[in-house]
């Protein structure tokens, strides 16, 4: 996710300098003044002492009792400085009134963080005030620049105080709720991610370990059963079992470090599915006098060179639900004989997994196994087609066998490989 811009934005403080310098200006014109047409004699240095005394309580401010952020309320400091600030400005007014034109920096800077309901009835003061004092010392007729002129700036400093509070608490929202939003969609995404790697991983347990131990359990029963009329096919069933263990062992150690099936490790995925076919199992029905148990066989239908590389998670996913389907068979079938394809066409790679079994009703609910649990080998294997991009698809017929297929198209690539080896 796309990191928020967290530097401050430029305008409020080009705004805020922008009012002290016209403080600062309209502050200087009011000190020329009082030296050049200063007033009653005695009160000079009285006025010009309040103006200094003005300037510094209002510099002293931005330091010692900044006004609070934009939604805040402000604190105890902000309005005695700012209760200080009006209360110089009164006096000189009564002295001064040169001094009425700073109030259009202290409707700004003053009363611009207060609530609403208290910058407007307090800016309407200032401005009568600012009426007052302009007819106070005005000479000649009465003129209605000097009532209307105070009021119309008034009205329009207001104006834009009120608005720039909308649309700051506004945008305050507006961010409140995007952060909310990007952080609900941030918990929504960790949850589906857990919720996927929770999946893979079940899947890739249920692949190395339960077939393992399945596997394992059939050898040993094998054993079992030869155990006192053919020792020498006992000790075989142990050996194998025996090797299914330390392959398990191996595949869990690399599952654990890269999440490789060992199988495709350094090899193509026809070797592996052809390792696959000649590794020996059990029938689950075999018997002292039985015959072997099932025949896998496997075939390679491409051209020369094919097929060509795969992403990782698609030959994985090839992998397994060959493994998972075999194991099926295997377990729960009863079959002599299976037949394992790998078709590659110019769109699509093909497994087939095709066996002589009992077979099954598809639209039924998968039986329980000897464990008393309900079997999830289908399930799985439908999700790791899925995950890869492809389709699982199971046809079955009970007393007919079972042909269990899954598709994977080929990425989009603009020339095919002309150095692939694949080993049948």
């Amino acid at each position: 996710m796309e990191r928020a811009d967290t530097r401050p934005d430029p305008g409020p403080r080009w705004l805020t300098a922008a009012l002290h310098t016209a403080f600062a200006l309209l502050l200087a014109g009011g000190i020329a003044r009082v030296l050049t047409h200063g007033p009653p004699s005695g009160r000079t240095g009285w006025v010009l002492a309040l103006f200094l005394v003005f300037g510094a309580l209002y510099a002293a401010g931005q330091v010692r009792a900044p006004a609070p952020p934009h939604g805040a309320r402000p604190d105890a400091r902000h309005l005695l400085w700012l209760g200080a600030v009006l209360a110089v400005w009164l006096v000189l007014l009564v002295l001064e009134p040169s001094a009425t034109w700073c109030t259009m920096p202290l409707l700004f800077m003053g009363l611009h963080r207060l609530p609403v309901r208290i910058a407007v009835p307090l800016a309407a003061v200032l401005v009568a005030l600012v009426v007052a004092t302009e007819l106070r010392v005005a000479t000649g007729g009465f003129n209605p620049n000097l009532v209307l002129a105070p009021v119309a700036l008034g009205t329009v400093a207001t104006a834009v105080l009120v608005d720039a509070r909308r649309l700051t608490d506004r945008q305050r929202l507006l961010i409140d709720d995007l952060v909310r939003t990007r952080g609900e969609l941030a918990a929504t995404e960790r949850h589906a991610g857990v919720l996927a790697e929770r999946q893979r991983l079940s899947a890739e347990i249920h692949d190395i370990l339960a077939q393992s131990l399945s596997s394992q359990r059939m050898l040993l029963q094998a054993a079992e059963r030869h155990w006192h009329t053919d020792q020498d096919t006992a000790h075989a069933h142990m050996r194998d079992a025996a090797a299914t263990a330390d392959r398990a062992l191996a595949e869990v150690r690399r599952f654990v470090r890269d999440l490789t099936p060992l199988d495709l490790a350094g090899s193509t995925l026809v070797q592996a599915l052809c390792e696959l076919a000649e590794s020996p199992g059990p029938s689950e029905s075999q018997g002292p006098s039985e015959p072997p148990g099932l025949a896998v066989e496997f075939r390679l239908d491409a051209d020369p060179g094919a097929p060509g590389p795969l992403p990782a998670r698609a030959e994985t996913a090839l992998l397994r639900v060959t493994q998972q389907a075999l194991a099926n068979v295997r377990e729960h079938a009863g079959a002599r004989r299976a037949v394992v394809t790998l078709t590659c066409l110019e769109d699509r790679i093909t497994v087939d997994i095709a066996d002589d079994g009992r077979g099954f009703d598809p639209s039924r609910p998968p039986r329980r196994g000897r464990s008393g649990t309900r079997g999830h080998g289908l399930t799985g294997m439908r999700n790791r087609a899925r995950q890869a991009g492809g389709r699982l698809d199971v046809e079955s017929t009970p007393g007919e066998g079972t042909v269990v297929t899954m598709t994977v198209p080929f990425p989009e690539r603009a020339v095919p490989p002309t150095d692939a080896r694949s080993t049948a």
